[in-house]
């Protein structure tokens, strides 16, 4: 079975996404009182953090993968 990466920006982006509905849950039922307004902010922050981790760990291109780079030592 081939190994798959892990792909940190969509895992950042669902957590961040998590996050806020989870809130949005708690808030409607009346166990956490907070101003919407911040919502915005943050989801803007934790997208931005998304797309930061997806561009530091994606494969660059012209540099051989990891994956290729184990093969050839077999």
């Amino acid at each position: 079975m081939a190994e798959r990466r892990t792909d940190w920006g969509s895992l950042v982006a669902g957590l961040l996404f998590l996050g806020l509905a989870v809130s949005f849950v708690m808030r409607g039922t009346g166990e956490w009182e907070f101003n919407v307004l911040w919502v915005l902010p943050v989801l803007l922050a934790g997208l931005a953090a998304a797309g930061t981790a997806r561009a530091l760990t994606r494969p660059r291109p012209g540099r051989p993968s990891t994956e290729s780079r184990s093969d050839a030592r077999e």
